[in-house]
């Protein structure tokens, strides 16, 4: 049965929407897997780029690979992406700003499933990493939205390596080289050029 809630925000998990994709993602995770990566963020090379569509891909792609759990974060508390996934669930904890809901097999998404007030972002987004860390042999963090708050140079200090999300069409080569410059180059492991259009869902 098809989730709805997942359908509209384009993420698929049906073999028949996204093998393709999957199959593109699987190099991505070999290189970031040598590194021995566990904290690993995602930026969007520009506020058009959405990065959770691929960002799911690439934790189920890892799942398969490597065979251990996988947690995507929806880290911007302020602004989360993919809110309406845990609508009407409560966080994991008191102090938390994040609920998890496990999509297929050894994959958890995390995400607020409401908005936050200002100033939560980074303190949410350490104690996430810090709890993850324990619980998931690796994390993939959507950093959407940190840039919009001059919080990104820190957050992404707190990965162990970052992959920039670029839409093929749609991302500008300034755009990648400005971003390229505020990336620490111990981190950078590249762009990742998403698909110019999204393959419909069947």
């Amino acid at each position: 049965m098809r989730d709805v809630t997942l359908d509209a925000l384009e993420i698929g998990l049906d073999e028949s929407d996204v093998a393709s994709m999957r199959a593109d993602c699987i190099p991505i995770v070999q290189r970031i897997t040598r590194g021995k990566h566990k904290i690993i963020g995602l930026v969007p090379a520009s506020d058009e780029v959405g990065v959770a569509a691929i960002g799911v891909q690439l934790g189920l792609a890892m799942c398969e690979l490597s065979g251990g759990t996988v947690a995507y974060v929806d880290a911007n508390v302020r602004w989360p992406a993919i809110a309406q996934i845990a609508l009407g669930q409560r966080p994991d904890d008191d102090e938390s700003a994040f609920a998890t809901r496990w999509l297929r097999g050894s994959l958890a998404l995390l995400t607020p499933p409401q908005a936050s007030g200002a100033g939560a972002g980074l303190p949410q987004l350490a104690r996430v990493i810090q709890q993850s860390s324990n619980l998931f042999a690796q994390v993939l963090v959507d950093l959407t939205g940190f840039k919009k708050i001059g919080e990104h140079l820190a957050a992404f200090e707190m990965m162990d390596a970052l992959v920039v999300v670029a839409r093929a069409g749609l991302t500008r080569e300034n755009e990648l080289l400005k971003l390229n410059h505020e990336l620490p180059a111990r981190l950078n492991l590249g762009v990742l050029l998403t698909a110019a259009v999204p393959r419909p869902l069947k």
